[in-house]
């Protein structure tokens, strides 16, 4: 974790990551809406049901939406080191969200109905808990009194890791739009990341970083999901 204590503005690796993303929404298009989809389904034996093309417009527009946060957050929030691996991981991570879900909605033909607003309504507040959170500890930061304080404001103040927990609400959106039971196993997988990898190992640098100030934050506040985990 020493990574997040080295401040560097990575142009090289943001560049690699924003080629990476590109590309990958092309994939994601040409499987969505072009041939790709009747290849891929001849490929796998599955239905490729072009009549659900509204399902696949949301979700495409799921993907801008999330390529537009990472591009923002990249270029005006994120002032840590960005390592070399991870500006491949990271697309890697991300296909998992433009390809894998784009593959879980090919066989579905169900027309868009009220559970489906449901999973927009999810993708919306996961994705203001992701961002608007780091925006806000963001601004908080900008404030010379605050140097070498613990953020615990905001929508941090409901979960250490809000961030996280809006990451896992916006793909659990994803994967209500797909209407495919099989797409559950991205989110769970992304929850159990965080859950017993990344959340812990990131507390474990702030507690270090900050001392007694995070224990006490700690003691109050969840560590992922507000008020229960």
């Amino acid at each position: 974790m020493d990574l997040y204590g080295k401040q560097d503005r990575s142009i090289a690796q943001k560049i690699i990551i924003h080629v990476l993303e590109i590309l990958l929404l092309l994939l994601s298009y040409w499987i969505l809406f072009l041939k790709g989809g009747d290849w891929i389904s001849g490929l796998l034996s599955i239905s490729n049901a072009m009549e659900g093309l509204d399902r696949r417009i949301i979700l495409f527009t799921f993907n801008i939406v999330i390529f537009l946060r990472l591009g923002y957050m990249m270029l005006f929030l994120l002032k840590r080191k960005i390592p070399w691996e991870e500006s491949f991981s990271v697309p890697f991570a991300f296909a998992l969200y433009y390809i894998g879900f784009s593959l879980f909605v090919l066989p579905t033909a169900k027309p868009i109905d009220w559970i489906d607003g449901i999973g927009i309504l999810i993708f919306s507040i996961g994705c203001v808990l992701n961002t608007g959170g780091e925006v806000l500890r963001n601004r908080w930061k900008k404030n010379p009194d605050h140097k070498g304080k613990i953020y615990t404001g905001g929508f941090f103040k409901y979960s250490r890791h809000i961030n996280y927990f809006g990451d896992i609400l916006w793909v659990c959106g994803y994967a209500v739009l797909t209407r495919n039971i099989y797409a559950v196993i991205i989110p769970i997988f992304l929850f159990c990341f965080f859950a017993f990898y990344n959340a812990p190992k990131l507390d474990a640098y702030l507690a270090s970083k900050y001392g007694k100030a995070y224990d006490d934050y700690a003691k109050k506040t969840k560590m992922l999901i507000p008020f229960i985990y």
